[in-house]
């Protein structure tokens, strides 16, 4: 796939403040691609460098094929933002903010009108259409600011926590929204959260950001096999095991660990996913009933959280993971 956007080393400083320190990133068209991170991290300073509102200190950066520092306003005829913090005129309406936008992209009559029409319905703001946005709930101004950020149909779209403050309908039309918009019709986002189960519903890749540095970026899938040691089955047993049939279980090879939880359920940790089927066919062979197999999967917040630990030295990465597969315990 075509790559719509791409650093190399880019770095933004603010005085003796590295805010964004040394990014090398690509996001490919059709991707929706998670930057996730703890406030301060260097989140909303890359979206701004990436849109050319920022200049970087040193790097290269080119999007959709352009130099946001020297033709960020080109770039951005092309591009949808939607900030953490929307703005809005709060003494136009909401028709009247998306026209004033739409004409400020360029979107002609009359089919900016039709245009702000559609999203307006779409987002359930038409009864309120010729209000005043200052009246409106911070749900409500979500739900507008995103509307402007789609207006003229960009080809990228950066959306900063785009389900905040949004009630649980709305939230899941805006999810259901940014998977139209990447599997559909092809439309690149950027997605900025800390909402991890909805990163993790979305994205296609995700890049973890601490103190302006890029911890790991990657699907979920690889970052996890980088990260954790091993894979762990849960097995669920018609009848106890016989002693044999365990000992030959420890003695497989690829097996790293066997845990017996309770007479008729069973945890093994082995070395790849691929070596589940053998684990099975062992302990049948070995007159064992298997009823039930259950490979555990990392979550994308495992895969978070065991990323910021390495960076702050903190608790040895079994341990997070032992911890967060007894939370879970057998699904």
């Amino acid at each position: 796939m075509e790559t719509v956007l791409e650093t190399e080393q880019l770095t933004r400083r603010f005085g003796p403040l590295t805010a964004v320190d040394g990014l090398t990133l690509q996001v490919r068209q059709g991707e929706v691609f998670g930057l996730l991170g703890p406030n301060g991290a260097g989140k909303t300073t890359t979206v701004r460098l990436l849109n050319g509102v920022l200049a970087p200190s040193t790097g290269r950066v080119r999007v959709l094929g352009l130099d946001p520092a020297r033709q960020g306003t080109a770039l951005r005829l092309q591009t949808g933002v939607l900030t953490e913090t929307p703005s809005l005129y709060e003494r136009l309406s909401a028709r009247e903010n998306l026209s004033i936008f739409g004409a400020l992209y360029g979107v002609e009559q009359p089919g900016l009108g039709q245009r702000v029409d559609e999203l307006l319905a779409f987002f359930g703001l038409s009864a309120r259409a010729g209000d005043r946005v200052g009246g409106f709930s911070k749900g409500m101004l979500q739900r507008l600011a995103l509307a402007r950020a789609l207006l003229h149909r960009p080809a990228l779209l950066f959306l900063d926590e785009p389900t905040a403050a949004l009630d649980p309908e709305a939230a899941r039309q805006v999810t259901d929204l940014i998977g139209e918009l990447s599997r559909q019709e092809g439309r690149t986002v950027l997605l900025c959260t800390h909402n991890l189960a909805e990163a993790q519903q979305l994205c296609d890749r995700v890049g973890v950001l601490a103190h302006g540095r890029l911890l790991a970026e990657g699907a979920l899938a690889e970052l996890s096999r980088t990260l954790f040691r091993g894979l762990w089955a849960d097995l669920e047993l018609g009848a106890p095991p016989e002693d044999a049939a365990l000992a030959g279980l420890r003695s497989l090879t690829g097996v790293r660990d066997v845990q017996q939880p309770d007479p008729l359920r069973l945890a093994v940790q082995v070395q790849e996913q691929a070596l589940v089927p053998a684990v099975v066919a062992l302990l049948v062979q070995a007159g064992a009933q298997v009823m039930r197999v259950n490979p555990r999967q990392y979550s994308l917040e495992d895969v978070y959280f065991e990323l910021q630990r390495q960076e702050h030295g903190s608790t040895p990465a079994a341990a997070v993971a032992s911890a967060a597969e007894a939370s879970r315990g057998f699904q």
